[in-house]
């Protein structure tokens, strides 16, 4: 089934209790929490007291994508605050494996993202380690953003070296996506897109939901 997560990013901080209650009843299948340093990416969001609350208020399963330099520094401190999975990025970790190792260690799901202009190769020697890759569609840093098609082919290669080995691995996808993106990205591959503006913008978020799905699910058929 096709998954939908919601990225935080867009909600209002202001009511964070409220946006993860609504989202919720909207139908999302887990929340995603991207975790910005002001250093691997030109923003800072919040750590790991920011999803320790957000944990309190929901049973979602938490995806905690961590741009930032450093991850190992931090990875016992997410764990500890709620994430189920927790998303390292491949230009960030000096020993890839050590890290995704230590995350199952911490008995959390270890994840894997690259950006746009990184080759997907970077990424098949550790696929037997990792739940999910996760392929930006956008250059990380900031909500908003408009999609970059070029990474739709990355998205094929990855699931193709993922059927090849038989890996039961996820693509997820995230940057610039919604109801008119969805279905280029599923075709490729994809099996969970993270939308911030696309859901948070939209005054109906049930339905801000169901037209990503719907849209992404409908080339599945």
């Amino acid at each position: 089934m096709l998954k939908v997560a919601p990225s935080l990013l867009a909600a209002d901080f202001s009511v964070l209790k409220a946006e993860v209650a609504r989202v919720e009843s909207a139908g999302a299948d887990l929340l995603h929490l991207d975790i910005m340093d002001g250093h691997f990416v030109p923003n800072i969001t919040f750590g790991p007291q920011m999803v320790a609350a957000v944990r309190k208020h929901t049973d979602l399963p938490l995806d905690v994508h961590l741009m930032i330099t450093e991850p190992d520094r931090y990875l016992e401190s997410f764990a500890k605050a709620g994430a189920d999975i927790i998303c390292v990025h491949v230009e960030t970790c000096s020993h890839l494996h050590r890290t995704l190792s230590r995350i199952r260690e911490l008995g959390k799901t270890p994840a894997v993202a690259l950006n746009p202009a990184t080759h997907p190769d970077t990424v098949f020697y550790v696929l037997d380690l990792v739940g999910m890759v996760l392929l930006m569609t956008v250059n990380p840093g900031f909500g908003g953003q408009e999609f970059i098609p070029a990474v739709v082919p990355k998205i094929r290669q990855v699931a193709a070296e993922i059927r090849r080995r038989r890996l039961d691995v996820a693509i997820e996808v995230d940057g610039g996506i919604g109801p008119e993106t969805a279905a280029s990205v599923v075709s490729a591959g994809a099996d969970v897109l993270v939308a911030g503006s696309a859901v948070f913008g939209h005054e109906d978020l049930k339905m801000a939901i169901n037209q990503i799905r719907q849209a992404g699910e409908g080339v599945r058929r």
